[in-house]
């Protein structure tokens, strides 16, 4: 699995799924900082693309 994991395809696959899935996760979690006069929390903003990106390129390394 180590060595699959920097594979440019996995790579490639589990940043596609990172943008989709950060995204929808940013709009849910920070909605009321992006459309209102809160403070956008930017460490929850990077963890929100960071973690769907591990937990794929896991799946797919193990498979």
């Amino acid at each position: 699995m180590v060595l699959t994991a920097p594979s440019p395809k996995i790579r490639r696959s589990a940043t596609k799924v990172a943008l989709v899935v950060g995204s929808v996760l940013n709009l849910i979690n920070q909605g009321a900082a992006i459309l209102g006069p809160a403070d956008i929390s930017w460490v929850h903003v990077a963890l929100n693309f960071f973690v769907p990106f591990c937990v794929s390129s896991y799946s797919a390394a193990r498979n």
